[in-house]
């Protein structure tokens, strides 16, 4: 069967599921259940959005100046004990992470934030240090050549440069923060894991759907926007889906 009319097949297959999906919604009161629990979603939504934004606004402001720092050559022999030492924030199981910052400073937004910091900073930190090694010895030469000092090859040469890997690592970042804002309900911090774990313990599939479906969307939201800015702000040269 041709590529083209397996494609159409398919796209045809898609559309009668969406259709009959929609159809047994509209008659199993699927829609109705999840209008009941829309108020309750855009509340929710605020706090999710709201942590993210915190913990994925400090990581960013933490790690790239870290991962800077660290791929300068009077750093070179540290640089990867300190990766091995963010790395622990991804090793432990971020419920781990929540339930120990927890231990240290109580319940609630503050030690959330934490939590979610700790799990985001190391896609961040790693990916500005891979960027920036990346760059060119060439075009660090040609610098160094024309009397830039080191402050203007970083601005100038290293960090356009090494952009489009260090939006790499933001975007993967805050995605998996999004998606383990939830988790921060188990503290105390709120979020749409109010109705994703209320849901489960209650046996209750749309109230569960209800705070799931919201989280995948605001994950390709956010995904989409980083890769928008990224797109619009990464020199053509250096972003692949611009050349």
């Amino acid at each position: 069967m041709p590529i083209q009319s397996l494609k159409g097949a398919l796209r045809i297959a898609l559309l009668v599921a969406i259709f009959f999906a929609g159809v047994w919604s509209q008659s199993s009161g699927v829609i109705e259940d999840f209008i009941f629990y829309l108020p309750d979603v855009q509340f929710l939504a605020v706090q999710h959005l709201w942590l993210t934004a915190i913990s994925g606004g400090l990581a960013i402001l933490a790690a790239i100046p870290l991962g800077i720092l660290l791929s300068r050559p009077s750093m070179a022999r540290f640089a990867e004990s300190a990766m091995q030492v963010l790395n622990v924030g991804t090793t432990i199981p971020t419920l781990a992470v929540l339930a120990l910052s927890m231990s240290f400073l109580g319940i609630g937004t503050v030690p959330a934030v934490f939590g979610l910091f700790v799990a985001t900073l190391l896609p961040i930190a790693r990916n500005t240090y891979a960027g920036l090694k990346g760059v060119s010895p060439a075009l660090m030469e040609a610098a160094a050549g024309i009397g830039m000092s080191p402050a203007q090859r970083l601005l100038k040469v290293e960090l356009p440069n090494a952009l489009y890997v260090i939006f790499a690592g933001i975007r993967t970042a805050l995605t998996i923060n999004v998606g383990t804002v939830p988790l921060a309900f188990l503290i105390g911090a709120g979020g749409l894991g109010e109705l994703i774990f209320t849901g489960i313990d209650l046996y209750d599939p749309v109230m569960m759907l209800a705070g799931a479906i919201p989280t995948a969307l605001l994950a390709i939201v956010v995904d989409a926007i980083v890769a928008t800015t990224a797109f619009l702000v990464v020199p053509r040269g250096v972003n692949p889906s611009r050349a």
